[in-house]
């Protein structure tokens, strides 16, 4: 896992940061629910990433 990941995870993040902010401009609770569930998915295996890069180094 390396710097490709990394630059995914962080894709992932701003799409989920894309969807929610549709949704509040939309009213669509649905499409604001999925962008924070992305970013959190996203969040997570960048934690995951860090952790790994700790017993790495």
């Amino acid at each position: 896992m390396g710097l490709d990941d990394k630059i995914g995870n962080k894709a992932e993040e701003l799409k989920g940061k894309g969807k929610e902010a549709a949704g509040k401009a939309t009213d669509d609770e649905q499409l604001e629910a999925e962008g924070k569930s992305d970013q959190a998915g996203a969040n997570l295996k960048q934690a995951g990433e860090k952790i790994k890069d700790v017993f790495k180094g």
